[in-house]
């Protein structure tokens, strides 16, 4: 079992940055690809980004790339996403996830509760 609590979200103007941090519990931790996904109001939720355990392998979701980056710390069972440069689309519910299994939604073992972001205009 794995439990995931997401921090860091808030209000911030446009073009400015924010850095998400989840903290998972378990002893297993290094065993998950950890990633985020965000749900916009009126929204599917959407992948943003995704990091691999041990060779720290990052994939990002076109919407995000070069603005986002995720990282991981294993020995603080953490992980963190810089979000830079952000847009008024960026706002969302943002979704700390684990999972052994894919990137689909269906296929995510664990989610967090979600860390509300909004982006001003």
């Amino acid at each position: 079992q794995v439990q995931l609590v997401e921090s860091g979200g808030g209000l911030v103007q446009a073009g400015g940055s924010l850095r998400l941090s989840c903290a998972a519990s378990g002893r297993t931790f290094i065993t998950y690809i950890m990633g985020w996904f965000r749900q916009a109001p009126g929204k599917e939720r959407e992948f943003v980004a995704r990091i691999t355990p041990s060779t720290n392998y990052k994939y990002y979701a076109d919407s995000v790339k070069g603005r986002f980056a995720i990282s991981r710390d294993n020995a603080k069972n953490t992980v963190y996403l810089q979000m830079n440069s952000l847009k008024a689309e960026d706002t969302a519910v943002y979704y700390c996830v684990a999972s052994q299994r894919g990137w689909r939604s269906a296929d995510i073992d664990y989610w967090g509760q979600g860390t509300q972001v909004t982006v001003s205009s």
